[in-house]
């Protein structure tokens, strides 16, 4: 998946660190597209050689290498550079996974701070510009005295089994490959009725033995994803939600087409089940 980047670690405890000439400095522009290099067939970043120590944010580090965010005005042309262009997340994704996975996952992860960052210039209670924490990762109001922390929402992904079958869907919109049954938390409500709710809402399929799998960041939609199998509860009649899916089957384990690639956490699902593993 793609926090999978073993032997390489990632560390995102907070530091008050500034930016050196030979830090990696994350350029997004305004639509979110990140400022990167192709080199060798793998990802390169900006250096911190042409910004000033204010103007860049600590991110994390990975192994001995430390990246930085820019700062929400930054000006590009002094870091235009033959070779960089500006892509979206996903086709870093598309481009480089499975060549350079540490930094997809680098990327991603930047994204995902960078959009907290970008969405949150300006307090909610008071309207005052937001002050970056130096003890934490944090934005603070010098106003009111505000404190807000990155956003992370949590969302369920879950293979519903019956027998020798997995319930797959496709979404009407958006990504066009097989899926899982997937859906964000409400408030009030644990993950497990989430599991629930979203197989019910999107399928019409009841179900049971909900258990837990594995989870996965994931910065592109600054989720938090949170795995499950359980199992259909009856005959497992399918009454899908046009509105949602455009696709919605029992499928068997030999039949499973698999994403693309192996970054999501459920193409993994997918593929347990798919090798007899769940």
């Amino acid at each position: 998946m793609i926090q999978d980047i073993a032997p390489s670690k990632m560390d995102n405890s907070f530091k008050n660190y500034h930016i050196r000439e030979e830090d990696n400095l994350i350029i997004f522009d305004k639509e979110g597209k990140a400022y990167v290099q192709e080199k060798n067939g793998k990802v390169a970043f900006a250096s911190g050689a042409n910004i000033k120590e204010e103007e860049a944010t600590y991110l994390f580090s990975v192994d001995d290498k430390r990246y930085f965010l820019d700062a929400e005005d930054i000006d590009f042309d002094k870091y235009l550079a033959e070779g960089f262009n500006f892509y979206t997340i996903r086709e870093v994704r598309d481009r480089f996974s499975g060549v350079d996975d540490v930094n997809v996952f680098v990327t991603f992860t930047a994204y995902h701070l960078w959009k907290w960052y970008s969405d949150n210039r300006f307090c909610g209670k008071c309207g005052k510009p937001f002050s970056r924490g130096d003890k934490e990762r944090s934005l603070i109001c010098p106003e009111c005295g505000n404190v807000i922390y990155p956003r992370i929402n949590p969302a369920v992904i879950v293979g519903v089994t019956r027998g020798d079958s997995i319930l797959l869907t496709r979404y009407r919109r958006g990504y066009a490959h097989n899926a899982l049954v997937a859906g964000f938390t409400e408030i009030g409500e644990t993950l497990e009725e989430t599991v629930a709710r979203e197989v019910m809402e999107e399928t019409g399929v009841k179900v049971k033995n909900i258990r837990y799998y594995k989870s996965q960041p994931w910065g592109m939609a600054q989720d938090m994803l949170v795995g499950f199998y359980c199992d259909a509860d009856g005959d497992g009649e399918i009454h899908m939600d046009a509105d949602e899916l455009k696709y919605a089957e029992w499928v068997k384990r030999e039949d499973i087409e698999l994403q693309p690639n192996n970054l999501s956490l459920t193409n993994e699902m997918m593929r347990m089940f798919k090798e007899g593993k769940r």
